[in-house]
């Protein structure tokens, strides 16, 4: 969550005289995340989400998202609901950009899992790949290897010498993950983002899952591996928690069952998982808006975790 668009009292009690949510009470800035502009809004003492869709997220794919999210509410999976105005619409618009409110989602975010809520989230993945194979909807990923080399040869053209060491060292990267590429390994509908700030706790229980923005239909070990590297490394990114690792792979596991070749792929796709975080990252700490509500977030954290799995094999 992040805050590009900046909005006031009287828009966005417009944008509320479509829907059946009475009276706006209090709004505030989210400014966590990077991609979209979020609101907590408050009405008749009862809290929403309302997400402006900014930058990465095109038109075209809000439809899949939003039924993404009905579908998985509607087999009990804990995530945000969609809302409907009056007119039975789901994605409007305000200040000329597609917006959405959604459910409110109880919950804290954590910065240092413990071992519980390290298998809760295994578990949560295995459940929501289970469901997903069933969903009758796909899109392709927007971030794949293609889309790499795009962000890549911009950062190339505009980067400064901060970031000059992980240049070469990502090309090479590239390269060979594009070369080494796994065919036909288990797939579905994965939800591609599942960081720690994407999942809401109360006493070690996930109360919900939010984010559906990068989903899309892919490897289910490429939604593990994003897993691994957000959950299973210090701030740094250098140092590997192995009983973190074990406690996400036995909660998930206990689900789905993860196949061989998945397996024998699992190093490449945990390092393909650490560039396009690494990728994007370096992108947005290039391209800051000087006006955005958004806290930057450091690229060398990934380049450390990269060099990990390159000089590592967890399987």
């Amino acid at each position: 969550m992040a805050v590009f668009t900046k909005l006031n009292n009287s828009q966005i009690e417009s944008f509320l005289s479509h829907y059946s949510l009475g009276n706006l009470e209090d709004f505030s800035e989210i400014v966590e995340g990077i991609e979209n502009s979020n609101y907590k809004i408050i009405c008749n003492s009862k809290p929403y989400i309302l997400t402006i869709f900014e930058k990465r997220v095109k038109e075209e794919d809000l439809p899949f998202f939003m039924n993404l999210k009905l579908y998985l509410h509607n087999h009990k999976f804990k995530c945000p609901k969609p809302l409907k105005n009056r007119d039975g619409k789901i994605i409007n618009t305000i200040a000329n950009k597609n917006a959405v409110i959604i459910s409110f989602i109880e919950g804290n975010q954590i910065e240092n899992p413990s071992i519980n809520e390290c298998n809760e989230v295994g578990k949560m993945m295995g459940h929501l790949h289970t469901l997903t194979m069933k969903f009758n909807q796909k899109r392709q990923n927007g971030l794949d290897i293609d889309e790499w080399k795009r962000l890549f040869q911009k950062c190339e053209n505009n980067k400064t010498n901060e970031f000059d060491n992980l240049s070469k060292d990502l090309k090479d990267e590239i390269d060979l993950i594009e070369k080494s590429w796994p065919k036909n390994l288990p797939s579905g509908i994965v939800h591609a983002d599942l960081f720690k700030d994407n999942i809401f706790f109360n006493n070690e229980k996930i109360t919900g899952v939010i984010d559906f923005y990068f989903s899309c239909y892919h490897f289910f070990i490429y939604d593990i591996a994003i897993v691994i590297n957000d959950w299973c490394f210090d701030k740094s990114g250098s140092i590997f928690k192995k009983d973190f690792f074990n406690a996400i792979f036995e909660g998930y596991t206990s689900i789905r069952k993860i196949e061989e070749s998945e397996l024998n792929s699992f190093n490449l796709i945990l390092r393909a998982a650490t560039v396009r975080i690494l990728i994007t990252r370096l992108h947005d700490y290039i391209f800051h808006p000087s006006d955005a509500l958004v806290i930057k977030k450091d690229p060398i954290e990934y380049y450390n975790i990269l060099k990990w799995h390159q000089q590592n094999s967890i399987y």
